[in-house]
Formats: C-alpha cells, sequence, structure tokens
C-alpha cells in the first residue's frame, strides 16, 4: 500500500460519503421527490464528480431506505406507505415511550435541564416552521442519549429519516405544531416529576396523534 492509498484510506470522510449527504439534503428538501427516478449522469454532473462516488453513495442510501434500487431501472427515492407511515410511528411510539419512562427513572438533574431547554425553544419557535422541525428531532435525541441506549439511538436515527419521506408529515397539518409543542410540554412535566408510567403513555400518545396528522385518519 502507497502512502497515497494510506491517505485516502484514513482520509476523514471519503468523497461518497459527502455525496450520500449532498443526497440527503436534497431528499429531505424535496430537490428530489418521494418516487422520483435519480438521473445519474445528471447528478454526476452537477456535482462534478464520476459516477463511481455517487453509486457508492446511492448503494448508502439504499441502505438507509431513503433509496430503492430497481433492476435495469435505476435508483429511486423511496416512496412510503400508508402501511410503512404505520408500522414507522409504531416502532417510534414503542422506542421512545420506553425511553421516555428510562428517563423519568434514571436522568440527571443536567439531562432533564437541557431537555427542558430544548423544549423551551420550541416554544419560541412555532412560527418558525423549519427551525421547529430541527429542534424537534433534537428534543427526541436528546430523549434518546439521556435514556442511554445506543442501539436505541441508531434504530430511531434511521427511521427519522423514513419519516421524513412522508409527503403527509404529521407536523406539515394545520394546527399540528401547537397540538404537538402541548404534547411534549406535557411530556417534559411528566419527565420533571420522575414519572415514569406517565412519560411513557404521554409518548405514546404523542406519536399516535402523529400518525393521526400524518394520515389524515
Amino acid at each position: 500500500m502507497t502512502a497515497d492509498d494510506t491517505a485516502t484510506l484514513f482520509s476523514p470522510r471519503a468523497l461518497y460519503q459527502q455525496v450520500a449527504e449532498k443526497l440527503r439534503e436534497q431528499i429531505f428538501n424535496r430537490e428530489l421527490e418521494p418516487g422520483s427516478w435519480i438521473d445519474e449522469q445528471k447528478l454526476a454532473v452537477d456535482y462534478g464528480i464520476s459516477r463511481t462516488p455517487l453509486r457508492e453513495a446511492l448503494k448508502v442510501l439504499a441502505v438507509e431506505g431513503l433509496v430503492t434500487m430497481k433492476v435495469r431501472r435505476g435508483a429511486y427515492v423511496t416512496e412510503m406507505s400508508v402501511a410503512d407511515v404505520n408500522q414507522v410511528y409504531h416502532l417510534l411510539g414503542l422506542l421512545e415511550s420506553d425511553a421516555a419512562a428510562q428517563v423519568a427513572r434514571k436522568a440527571s438533574d443536567a439531562q432533564l435541564a437541557e431537555l427542558q431547554a430544548l423544549h423551551d425553544r420550541l416554544e419560541s419557535q412555532t412560527g418558525q416552521r423549519d427551525a421547529f422541525f430541527r429542534t424537534n428531532e433534537q428534543f427526541h435525541m436528546a430523549l434518546l442519549a439521556a435514556a442511554g441506549n445506543r442501539w436505541t439511538i441508531q434504530i430511531v436515527d434511521d427511521l427519522r429519516k423514513m419519516m421524513k419521506l412522508n409527503r403527509h408529515h404529521s407536523l406539515f397539518k394545520q394546527g399540528r405544531i401547537e397540538e404537538s409543542l402541548a404534547e411534549h410540554r406535557e411530556v417534559v412535566a411528566a419527565l420533571q416529576r420522575r414519572d415514569a408510567p406517565g412519560a411513557a403513555a404521554l409518548m405514546q400518545r404523542h406519536f399516535s396523534n402523529g400518525l393521526a396528522a400524518a394520515t389524515g385518519n
């Protein structure tokens, strides 16, 4: 192995990882719509790269579920069915309600203070949809971090990527941001009381309501 090979092998970030991140951003921003064909040749030209790192990036996104590879047809942005949405919300409800119970039982005062601070930021961002979405995700991931199960964090991170593919994301529904904020308020209060069963039940209800908003049921 040459010095150049070693430098490439241990580079901070391979090119295909950077390409994968750019593709994720385009998918989440709806620049690449769910169900749409991914024009590899055009993207390679747009990015100024060869198709090799692009194809490696698409493989990464296929493993994450964001991209679907079809034989002799190429890559497509994954389109979620109603069944997919139901299953994702079901799993998130189970995992995050369990995490909420764990946090109520064992989180440090500092961890609870961090969650409170993130909630307070949410309270101030109801008129800033993009900022609200970002802080909302930060709140949920901070809750999981406080629960301390790295496997749950990994699974939820993947599931949340899939949630962003849903054309009818629950927070897009008129009035859902205010409802979601009220539900967060109740969860945080239960965590502060160290009420594990209450926190779990409230988090489960939060995801049930989110599913109803996302599916129109």
